[in-house]
Protein backbone atom coordinates (compact mmCIF):
# COMPACT_ATOMS: atom_id res chain seq x y z
CA UNK A 1 0.00 0.00 0.00
CA UNK A 2 1.59 3.13 -0.81
CA UNK A 3 1.48 6.37 1.29
CA UNK A 4 -1.10 8.69 -0.56
CA UNK A 5 0.92 12.22 -1.83
CA UNK A 6 -0.18 15.87 -1.40
CA UNK A 7 -2.29 18.05 -3.67
CA UNK A 8 -0.19 21.15 -4.60
CA UNK A 9 -1.94 24.40 -4.61
CA UNK A 10 0.08 26.98 -6.78
CA UNK A 11 -0.32 30.26 -5.17
CA UNK A 12 1.18 33.64 -7.43
CA UNK A 13 1.97 36.64 -5.76
CA UNK A 14 3.69 39.56 -5.31
CA UNK A 15 5.60 41.56 -2.46
CA UNK A 16 3.32 44.16 -0.57
CA UNK A 17 0.01 42.82 -1.26
CA UNK A 18 -2.10 42.71 1.14
CA UNK A 19 -5.18 40.96 -0.91
CA UNK A 20 -2.42 38.23 -1.39
CA UNK A 21 -2.01 37.89 2.18
CA UNK A 22 -5.45 37.35 2.92
CA UNK A 23 -5.54 34.87 -0.01
CA UNK A 24 -2.71 32.86 2.07
CA UNK A 25 -4.54 33.34 5.21
CA UNK A 26 -7.45 31.78 3.49
CA UNK A 27 -5.53 29.19 1.59
CA UNK A 28 -3.78 28.12 5.55
CA UNK A 29 -6.95 27.72 6.63
CA UNK A 30 -8.33 25.01 4.33
CA UNK A 31 -4.97 23.61 4.35
CA UNK A 32 -5.42 20.86 7.34
CA UNK A 33 -9.25 20.24 5.85
CA UNK A 34 -7.93 19.44 2.12
CA UNK A 35 -4.27 18.41 2.70
CA UNK A 36 -2.31 20.47 0.36
CA UNK A 37 0.83 21.66 0.13
CA UNK A 38 1.38 25.80 -0.77
CA UNK A 39 3.99 26.32 -3.78
CA UNK A 40 3.92 30.28 -3.37
CA UNK A 41 5.77 31.77 -6.13
CA UNK A 42 6.12 35.82 -6.70
CA UNK A 43 5.43 37.15 -10.33
CA UNK A 44 8.51 38.91 -10.27
CA UNK A 45 10.91 36.27 -10.28
CA UNK A 46 9.35 34.51 -13.11
CA UNK A 47 9.21 36.37 -16.27
CA UNK A 48 6.74 34.31 -17.87
CA UNK A 49 4.23 34.69 -14.71
CA UNK A 50 3.90 38.16 -14.68
CA UNK A 51 3.51 38.33 -18.14
CA UNK A 52 0.72 36.01 -17.07
CA UNK A 53 -0.58 37.13 -13.79
CA UNK A 54 0.26 40.48 -13.07
CA UNK A 55 -3.56 41.97 -13.29
CA UNK A 56 -4.84 39.01 -11.64
CA UNK A 57 -2.67 38.23 -8.87
CA UNK A 58 -3.35 36.52 -6.33
CA UNK A 59 -4.09 33.49 -8.07
CA UNK A 60 -4.40 30.24 -7.07
CA UNK A 61 -4.12 27.09 -9.23
CA UNK A 62 -5.24 23.39 -9.04
CA UNK A 63 -4.84 20.77 -11.85
CA UNK A 64 -4.91 23.61 -14.57
CA UNK A 65 -7.75 25.62 -13.03
CA UNK A 66 -7.47 28.49 -11.32
CA UNK A 67 -8.98 31.20 -9.24
CA UNK A 68 -8.15 35.08 -9.61
CA UNK A 69 -8.30 38.23 -7.68
CA UNK A 70 -11.58 39.09 -8.67
CA UNK A 71 -13.31 35.94 -7.15
CA UNK A 72 -11.42 35.51 -4.19
CA UNK A 73 -13.43 35.22 -0.66
CA UNK A 74 -13.41 32.74 1.62
CA UNK A 75 -17.06 30.79 0.06
CA UNK A 76 -14.86 30.57 -3.11
CA UNK A 77 -11.70 29.17 -1.98
CA UNK A 78 -13.85 26.56 -0.26
CA UNK A 79 -15.90 25.82 -3.28
CA UNK A 80 -12.82 25.62 -5.56
CA UNK A 81 -10.69 23.36 -2.96
CA UNK A 82 -13.63 21.07 -3.29
CA UNK A 83 -14.16 20.83 -6.49
CA UNK A 84 -10.55 20.23 -7.64
CA UNK A 85 -9.41 18.36 -4.13
CA UNK A 86 -12.23 15.61 -3.54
Amino acid sequence: MSAKRKKVIYFYTKNNCKLCEEAKQILEVFQRDYGFDIMEQNIYHHEKLLEQYFLTIPVIRVNDQELTAEKLSFATVDEFLREQLT
